[in-house]
């Protein structure tokens, strides 16, 4: 049996005022934000979806190869802002990169937060992914993420 991404997506919805942990791949996990041009191309992706009127950002961190970003969707849908941000995103990182073809896996995972959980407590847990996979001893060490509590 073969993995399809967007079998992911199949029979779920995206409701406006949910919060979401979004987490996205890039292609063959390549390491492309370990480099400064790559990955603050792409911290200011996330700044552009930031400013628009689709969602609130609440917390984000980019990995080296991956993103986790916890977001309250204000209107349209996870796919809609996920597309957005990784078909723009790899546009510039192509370009940057001198490559051509995907930059991201196909797919996301998303998981919505229920209303009993600690916002706060879930963003240092995303924040934290740069500890735990020992890339700083200290998070301010690591120069890729952000937090609307700061």
């Amino acid at each position: 049996m073969r993995f399809h991404g967007r079998d992911l997506r199949k029979g779920q919805a995206s409701l406006p005022g949910q919060i979401y942990l979004l987490t996205t791949v890039t292609a063959s996990r390549r390491p492309i934000f370990r480099q400064w041009p790559s990955a603050s191309l792409m911290a200011r992706e996330i700044r552009r979806a930031e400013r628009s009127t689709a969602i609130a950002s609440l917390a984000w961190v980019l990995m080296p190869d991956h993103l986790h970003w916890l977001i309250q969707l204000q209107q349209g849908s996870l796919q809609q802002l996920m597309q957005q941000l990784k078909s723009r995103s790899a546009i510039s990182l192509n370009e940057i990169m001198g490559g051509t073809g995907p930059v991201w896996q196909k797919g996301y995972h998303d998981r919505a937060i229920r209303q009993d959980e600690d916002l706060r407590a879930v963003a240092r847990y995303i924040v934290a992914n740069p500890l735990r996979a020992g890339l700083v001893e200290h998070i301010g060490e690591y120069p890729y993420w952000d937090a609307c509590w700061l």
